[in-house]
């Protein structure tokens, strides 16, 4: 087997396609090379034997095909990883780090957005492969200790999203009920430097009903196992999951391959990592506990006929815990606020409703914490501005885990949601894959030929279309006045829809689909194909309705998180929210903007078998799978054209033995090199074309038969593995030394094939020997000499290194004092060689506020509502006649300027109608304040002075974007009194301050002489 040595650490890597010499056994490892390409029984006996040799991994083209093992594998070691590290994606074989490090490379090399679509069915592996691809990039990637702590908290945000998000199904004992977005930012070295978590279509319903030997989310079980007494005692809990009656629904409390207590220490270490207090921990296990409590709280008829909740003790627990008036809650759980004609009506709830209007506020409750959740997450994990300045400048990969085609026995609203969201992915999908192909081939100069497929945008629209599609019908008979119910809407669909190619009903199928179809059934063909779906539940689900006195009840919490669920303005908002399935519909659009604007890279997840079994391979199941992710479309998308492509280099590397013209080297074009060896195998036309940069084969055969005439002729290439013969090395001596001796001699031409060999190695060793000595501070001024052909490259490299050293200081600045070094820069440029105070202000820090909080009159901060003061001074301000001093406040804002004389605005100054900014250049702190004279409002130029002149006026110019507006006088200052009338300050030097009424109506202003030194 070929093989060579990685210059660094003399490791053996495998190249290229290895495999293929042990395909007989194991298959081929990429489906695109399979001879029958349209059998879907040779794609899954392809499978069959990667996965009997432990193979989990296939590629079709640059997509990957995982099967989950069901066991652990010894293929995921730090050692694993750096075998894959900076390796050609078909160089060794199929693997997620290869899928990984390939996306990586390109968003580096290419500056592009990447994304790595994760899908298939519950239970085949989706959440460990994101794990995979997060664990590889954290240990892969640059990194300080900042950005091992953005790794550690990207890591950790899964154990945690996993409890609050994931169950136990029939088909997988950590099935994620959710869908997830996350896309890691990288800054230009590669390194990870912030992340962001997008949430879809969480399963509220999991909370309050289960299906047999199902769970719900798996935080309720870790709580109530892993918890301490004394926690358990406080949120008034105990430990068996049977006394809940949101949690035996399902009747599985237990699951012997989770251990739910040590599962509840790994998310109670992961919230501490992530950044959570131990307040809002408290906090969120009281909403938990209270979910609990809500589901124990039972109702019966009272004394009249009305209904009344039972259990007392569970509504006072729930109410603690959620921070709620207790008799509020009650009211808000039995009775009903409705409006009509702008008056408010209150009616009771019969036992049904207010069951309902119970579980409606538990879903409510638990799917809000979970965005608030990820919210808090995203906060931890976002990019910090004051350290990397911008995000503008990093890259993204995005990791998309979501869910897969689900066909259940009985599918409802969310069955039907999860199956849109996968006709949009391959819809997708099949687009930016021909999309990519057809560059592909166009920029290697190749005819495109069209690709025959099934294109699903008739499904998409019979689903999305405006006024005429699924979602659309199913928003208007939730809305319809009048009595409404699923029987209703499944009416309007079949007078709406009835007649479509890929849409059925009981009604309006024939004999024979009748018989398989329920009457309260819809049947869509999907792209993967033929789902029933059940019609009840599908008002309510997308009604997702909360009464609003339960609303109003939830936002006067005193939980700080049940309070930022639940705002006061969604109480007072009239209009009604957005529809369940139409949320999700733009949702999904705004995901499809954002995978639409990446390079793409896919995983196909498939399990095995429905026991978890591992080593057990059920073929039916496979079957199904297969059809349902689109694999066979995708390989006959894939295989339209050539079924193989690869760089000239790769491909003469690996097969110049067979021909004596390209063996041992080949010194002329690649491309001519290929021609060369491609017609001495005898290639036919039609068996391949030559791209610009590339070879493209059509037929698998083709490449099978050249491979194994390698195989052949490889006893006969006397390949030794402990040295060459005595001949051999002497030849092999003179072919090095030759070139170098020639380069030499004609080292001062310009680069040209006689000098190419020796340039290219002072070049290397210039290189080599600067990376030893760089700079190690921006004040070591020493760089080697470049060779008269790297002059320029060199000037480029020290600018760089220096600038890369320069961001590197500033990245260490802490906060506070990168926010001094601003203003200290800005003032600066203001005053520096100005005014004779500039050494004296800007040695001292500048502060926040001259003011505390207490000295500002609470009836300004009233006045001043929404806009914060950012920073206030005490000055003295200068009546315009007579200059009679009077004491004031000034505070700056966001947007304006106000002079406040103890409890009342004197003056307000909008920084947009700020004029200018003029100060002397003596000691003094006056400065004037100059406004616009058209402005009746304003009374004129505002006359001041401040101890901290140099710092005022250094946040004033930056808070109103006047920097370049400050002007220094070194004599006097003109300031208008009012309109066409003006005063004059007149600067001297003196002893001692001093401020005075001048001659000719002047203010005279003498300011004492600093010594700077």
């Amino acid at each position: 087997m070929s093989s060579l040595c990685h210059p660094d650490d003399g490791r053996v890597r495998l190249v290229m396609e290895s495999a293929l010499t042990a395909r007989d056994r194991v298959g081929v490892q990429d489906f695109v090379l399979l001879e029958n390409y349209n059998s879907e029984a040779a794609f899954i006996e392809n499978l069959r034997r990667r996965f009997g040799e432990g193979l989990i991994y296939t590629y079709i083209g640059s997509v990957l095909v995982s099967v989950n093992p069901y066991k652990e594998l010894e293929i995921y070691s730090k050692q694993q990883m750096e075998r894959y590290r900076g390796v050609s994606f078909y160089e060794i074989s199929p693997h997620i780090y290869a899928l990984s490090d390939t996306a990586y490379r390109a968003m580096r090399t290419e500056r592009k957005d990447q994304c790595i679509m994760i899908s298939g069915e519950s239970g085949a592996g989706k959440t460990e492969a994101s794990k995979k691809i997060l664990l590889y990039y954290a240990v892969t990637c640059p990194i300080n200790a900042h950005m091992a702590t953005l790794g550690d908290r990207l890591l950790q945000s899964n154990p945690v999203l996993e409890a609050f998000g994931n169950a136990k199904t029939f088909r997988n004992d950590n099935s994620s009920r959710f869908g997830k977005y996350m896309g890691v930012q990288f800054d230009f070295r590669g390194a990870p430097v912030g992340g962001h978590i997008l949430n879809y279509l969480l399963e509220k319903s999991r909370v309050v009903h289960q299906n047999h030997g199902e769970r719900n989310f798996h935080i309720f079980y870790q709580l109530l196992d892993g918890g301490d007494d004394n926690l358990l005692t406080t949120l008034a809990l105990q430990r068996n999951p049977q006394n809940y009656s949101y949690l035996v629904k399902g009747n599985c409390p237990r699951l012997s391959s989770v251990s739910d207590k040590n599962n509840w220490k790994v998310v109670m270490k992961a919230l501490s990592v992530i950044g959570f207090a131990e307040e809002e921990v408290q906090k969120l296990l009281s909403i938990i506990a209270g979910v609990l409590h809500l589901g124990n709280t039972q109702f019966g008829e009272g004394e009249e006929g009305e209904t009344c909740i039972t259990t007392e003790t569970h509504a006072t627990n729930v109410a603690k815990l959620l921070g709620v008036d207790v008799s509020a809650l009650g009211e808000a759980l039995t009775h009903k606020k409705l409006t009509a004609k702008g008056e408010e009506m209150i009616t009771p709830l019969n036992f049904e409703q207010a069951m309902s209007a119970r579980d409606a506020l538990a879903k409510a409750v638990y799917g809000r914490t979970f965005t608030w959740l990820v919210e808090k997450i995203n906060q931890s994990v976002a990019l910090q501005e004051e350290i990397y300045h911008s995000g503008k400048g990093c890259s993204v990969i995005g990791l998309l885990d979501i869910y897969g085609f689900e066909v259940l026995q009985h599918n409802s609203f969310e069955q039907f949601c999860i199956n849109y969201c996968n006709e949009k992915l391959q819809q997708l999908f099949i687009e930016l894959t021909l999309r990519s192909e057809q560059e592909e081939y166009e920029a290697e100069g190749i005819a495109w030929e069209t690709v025959q497929y099934f294109d699903n945008k008739i499904i998409c629209d019979l689903i999305e279309e405006k006024h005429k599609g699924i979602i659309s019908t199913l928003d208007e008979e939730c809305l319809r006045p009048g009595e409404t119910c699923d029987a209703s809407f499944l009416e309007k669909l079949e007078d709406t829809l009835g007649g479509h190619p890929h849409f059925v009903t009981h009604k309006l199928a024939n004999g024979k689909t009748r018989k398989a179809m329920g009457r309260e059934e819809f049947r869509l063909l999907h792209y993967a194909g033929e789902v029933n779906y059940n019609v009840n539940g599908f008002l309510d689900k997308n009604n997702d309705l909360l009464n609003r006195n339960l609303k109003e009840v939830m936002c006067q919490s005193h939980n700080q998180i049940v309070s930022y669920c639940f705002r006061r303005e969604e109480v007072m908002d009239q209009k009604r929210p957005e529809m369940a399935a139409t949320q999700f519909k733009n949702n999904l659009m705004k995901l499809m903007e954002i995978l639409g604007s990446k390079e793409p890279s896919y995983v196909r997840c498939l399990k095995p078998n429905d026991a978890k079994q591992p080593g057990r391979f059920d073929e039916v199941l496979i079957r199904h799978q297969v059809k349902y992710l689109g694999l066979m479309e995708n390989l006959r998308v894939r295989r339209a054209g050539f079924a193989y492509r690869r760089r000239f280099e790769a491909f003469l590397q690996r097969y110049k033995p067979l021909c004596p013209e390209t063996w041992p080297n080949w010194h002329g074009r690649l491309a001519d090199g290929v021609s060369t060896l491609v017609n001495h195998l005898g290639y036919k036309a039609e068996e391949y074309k030559l791209g610009r940069s590339k070879i493209f084969i059509r037929f698998p055969k083709t490449l099978f038969t050249t491979e194994d005439a390698l195989q052949a002729k490889k006893p006969e290439i006397g390949e030794c593995k402990n040295g060459f013969p005595e001949w051999r090395c002497k030849g092999r001596l003179l072919v090095i030394i030759l070139p170098f001796i020639k380069g030499f001699i004609y080292r001062h031409e310009d680069y040209c094939p006689e000098n190419e060999y020796f340039l290219d190695h002072v070049r290397y060793s210039f290189l080599k020997n600067l990376r030893k000595n760089l700079p190690r501070s921006v004040l070591d001024k020493t760089w080697p000499t470049p060779p008269p052909s790297l002059v320029e490259a060199s000037e480029n490299l020290w600018r760089m290194h220096m600038r890369n050293m320069v961001v590197k200081y500033c990245k260490r600045v802490q906060p506070e004092w990168r926010k001094q070094m601003i203003q200290k820069v800005a003032a600066s440029e203001i005053f520096k060689d100005q005014k004779d105070s500039y050494p004296q202000g800007v040695g001292r820090l500048f502060l926040d506020s001259r003011l505390e909080r207490e000295q500002i009159n609470l009836k300004v901060v009233q006045t001043l509502g929404s806009d914060k003061v950012q920073y206030g001074v005490p000055v003295v301000k200068y009546d315009r006649r007579g200059f009679k001093p009077r004491p004031r406040q000034l505070l700056l804002t966001n947007t304006f300027a106000v002079l406040v004389d103890k409890t009342k605005i004197k003056q307000r100054i909008d920084y947009a109608a700020l004029r200018g900014i003029s100060v002397s250049s003596l000691s003094d702190g006056m400065f004037v304040l100059h406004m616009p004279n058209e402005d009746n409002k304003q009374k004129g130029d505002v006359v001041l002075h401040c101890d901290h002149v140099i710092e005022l006026v250094t946040k004033l110019a930056m808070m109103a974007s006047k920097v370049n507006y400050v002007n220094i006088n070194p004599g006097s200052i003109t300031f208008a009194v009012a309109r066409g009338k003006e005063g004059i300050i007149d600067f001297v030097r003196g002893s001692e301050l001093k401020v005075a009424k001048g001659k000719r109506g002047h203010l005279l202003v003498i300011a004492p002489q600093i010594n700077n030194i």
